[in-house]
């Protein structure tokens, strides 16, 4: 079943209650933009067959006009030979043909006025699916911007993260480990004597003599002084 049953009740569509009552707008849309499409081509073919039923008409209408023209010169001829009845009957004729003609003029101003409508149709069918095609973009985009929220509070709020915290909480614990390790191997070391105390005095004394003995040489040198 089709949401609507004929042209008018698209026209007369409010597509904002139609998708306010459907479960799931963004398909109520998609069939509302199919069938509009569909009536769309069958209101333009439609257009069609009248336009060349028309046309079928107004040929119809020249050959008749020509019988009309050669029935009056039958008649003509009928009277020229004093032939009066043939004549009338030649004329009797002609009025049937241009009864059909005026018969085939009248369907043809008929066909114009369902021409002219068809074209209104037409007209304000493609108004209508320009709205619902519209409609349907804006839907497209809320829904896909409601997914997004939706996936970004779930990186934010969701399992996911609280699993990668505590991997985080893990990874902390092992560090936490490795320096009470290194920590410990400091623990229970002797304390150093009076004489290695004075050993490594006597030591740095002696490093820092001999690095200004190597800063006196290095200035004393020419290319100490040139520099």
């Amino acid at each position: 079943m089709g949401i609507f049953s004929r042209t008018r009740d698209i026209i007369a569509a409010n597509f904002t209650d139609l998708l306010d009552k459907a479960e799931d707008p963004g398909k109520m849309i998609r069939m509302i933009i199919l069938e509009m499409e569909e009536t769309l081509v069958e209101v333009r073919a439609s257009a069609a067959r009248t336009i060349a039923d028309q046309k079928e008409m107004r040929r119809q209408i020249t050959r008749l006009e020509k019988l009309q023209e050669s029935w009056t010169e039958k008649a003509e001829l009928a009277l020229s030979k004093d032939r009066e009845d043939l004549a009338k009957a030649a004329l009797i004729e002609k009025q049937k043909a241009g009864d059909m003609a005026d018969s085939l003029r009248s369907e043809i101003a008929l066909l114009d006025d369902a021409l002219r409508a068809s074209e209104a149709d037409i007209a304000k069918l493609q108004g209508k699916l320009r709205e619902a095609r519209t409609r349907q973009n804006a839907i497209v985009s809320r829904l896909e911007s409601a997914h997004n929220r939706a996936r970004m509070r779930e990186m934010y709020a969701g399992p996911k993260v609280d699993e990668a915290f505590s991997r985080f909480d893990i990874l902390d614990r092992h560090a936490d480990l490795a320096e009470g390790r290194a920590d410990a191997l400091a623990l229970g070391a002797p304390p150093k004597t009076l004489e290695e105390e004075i050993s490594e005095l006597r030591n740095a004394e002696k490093i820092d003599a001999e690095l200004a003995a190597l800063k006196a040489k290095r200035s004393n040198s020419p290319t100490g002084q040139e520099g």
